[in-house]
């Protein structure tokens, strides 16, 4: 194995945690790939990677030699790509995270179209509800919503959604619309948790909680709107959650005036303007999709739903 090799391996060992996923992600044997970073550490004089049965950890000159290799790697793939074209004209595989419904429904209709209008490039999406790391997972495009930290990607934000609480007619007919959030304790709730570990008090704009008797909790979007839908409680989401029930009449909005200010939503990926050509044109084609979504500008959702001020959808 050359140096040049030898380093890829080492940052894929870096990146993996572990020496027999570097090697699958590489295509070789664990064993090749210990073999390669024993001779890495014996050509330094230093150790690179604390080992144990368990874990495989970057020692303090690892992280450094770590943050020297990147660059160094990530200018040679990128001379390369040029080499081949791949700057130029977009091509090859387009990895993207999102979101699991923001993703089925926003982002994969955008991924459809842009396959048709580039037939050299291939998509590989990963829709799931945690936070992807776009290095570690190989992904090149990532949309997030939520504020962001400074994580030395490129982001572009394209609009924000509305979080809010709803129900179905049927249930506030029964037992009356919440006019502020003191009074949830007299409601039934559909609660989102992760873990369906009992979640905490809702919280709003103005700095007031409110906590409702806890119908359901539910690890599922889905199953909250459906829930709310059928009668059960109240729910809170994001806009495009309960965006179709609202327009047909099966949620109405609650609380609109107490409403937390609205989450972002953007686009990252790294590299900014060296990104590969497939990463800037689905960049560009899925920034001008995204930013024309009226559920993502606070348009075509109503903000109060009482009974004297409802409107049609």
């Amino acid at each position: 194995m050359d140096h040049l090799e030898t380093l890829r391996c080492f940052v894929a060992v870096a990146d993996a945690g572990g020496f027999a996923v570097a090697g699958r992600r590489l295509g070789c044997s664990a064993a090749a790939v210990t073999r390669a970073i024993a001779a890495l550490e014996a050509r330094l004089s230093v150790l690179l990677f604390q080992r144990s049965t368990r874990m495989v950890r970057l020692t303090e000159a690892g992280e450094r030699f770590l943050a020297d290799c990147r660059p160094l790697l990530s200018d040679l793939h990128e001379a390369e790509q040029a080499a081949r074209g791949a700057q130029a004209e977009a091509q090859g595989l387009l990895s993207i995270t999102a979101p699991q419904m923001f993703g089925i429904q926003h982002v994969a209709p955008i991924v459809l179209d842009f396959l048709q209008a580039h037939p050299r490039v291939q998509a590989r999406t990963l829709f799931v509800n945690r936070v992807v790391h776009l290095l570690e997972e190989d992904m090149d495009v990532a949309v997030r919503i939520a504020h962001l930290h400074d994580s030395g990607l490129t982001a572009l934000q394209v609009g924000a959604l509305r979080r809010m609480v709803v129900a179905s007619p049927g249930y506030l007919a029964r037992h009356g619309e919440p006019r502020h959030p003191h009074e949830l304790g007299q409601h039934r709730a559909i609660a989102f948790s992760f873990d369906a570990r009992a979640p905490s008090p809702w919280r709003f704009r103005d700095g007031t909680t409110g906590t409702p008797q806890q119908a359901w909790i539910s690890n599922s979007n889905e199953v909250d709107i459906a829930a709310a839908e059928a009668g059960l409680g109240l729910t809170r989401c994001l806009a495009y959650q309960a965006a179709a029930s609202l327009r047909a009449g099966r949620l109405r909005i609650v609380l609109a005036e107490h409403e937390p200010d609205p989450v972002p939503v953007h686009i990252v990926y790294p590299a900014g303007r060296r990104a590969p050509a497939k990463v800037r044109a689905f960049v560009e084609f899925a920034r001008h999709r995204l930013a024309a979504e009226p559920v993502l500008q606070g348009r075509g959702l109503a903000r109060r739903s009482s009974s004297t001020r409802s409107s049609k959808r």
